[in-house]
């Protein structure tokens, strides 16, 4: 097994932003199961390291593969694309991220009504949806715009995951 592989190589999968996840699952347990340091428990410590090292490694892969925007993430770096913590961005498209979260807030100062939550999430996920395709489309052709998709899914992730836990605390979890 080779250290250097990009986290694609390590699946034998082709570098791309669509994936079967499913199929990824499977070669992620196929893996495991390969290198799952419980298999070298009369092992040399070298060869005990060395397992421990690579389930650590299909690990990070897997965790990165699986998710779309980490996945985004990752092909944008793998082209030396690194994002930036403060990102210029269109202002329409800021404002209508301030209009989201001001809505989110409403929601959870107001009657806390479940439905009005369900409809912004099913709100948020289309927008989701939106620039997971703009990403798609993007990559690799034209960098810039596939940067820019991943800042947008960064925002949207990240109103998502609020409105999540806003679910949870009107639910009392």
């Amino acid at each position: 097994m080779d250290f250097n592989q990009n986290f694609f190589e390590i699946f034998q999968l082709p570098v791309a932003f669509d994936l079967d996840l499913e199929d990824l699952a499977s070669r992620y347990r196929q893996l495991q199961s390969g290198v799952h340091p419980d298999k070298f428990v009369i092992a040399t410590e070298y060869e005990k390291r060395l397992s421990l090292q690579w389930a650590t490694q299909i690990n990070s892969a897997y965790d990165t593969l699986r998710s779309d925007l980490a996945r985004a993430i990752y092909l944008l770096e793998l082209n030396e694309l690194h994002i930036e913590e403060n990102p210029q961005l269109a202002p329409d498209f800021l404002m209508a991220q301030i209009e989201l979260r001001e809505e989110l807030d409403e929601i959870g100062k107001g009657d806390g009504s479940l439905s009005k939550l369900e409809a912004f999430r099913k709100e948020v996920d289309q927008h989701l949806d939106e620039y997971r395709s703009e990403f798609a489309s993007a990559y690799p052709d034209d960098m810039p715009a596939a940067e820019i998709a991943v800042y947008k899914l960064q925002f949207l992730g990240k109103l998502r995951d609020n409105a999540d836990k806003l679910e949870e605390k009107l639910l009392d979890y």
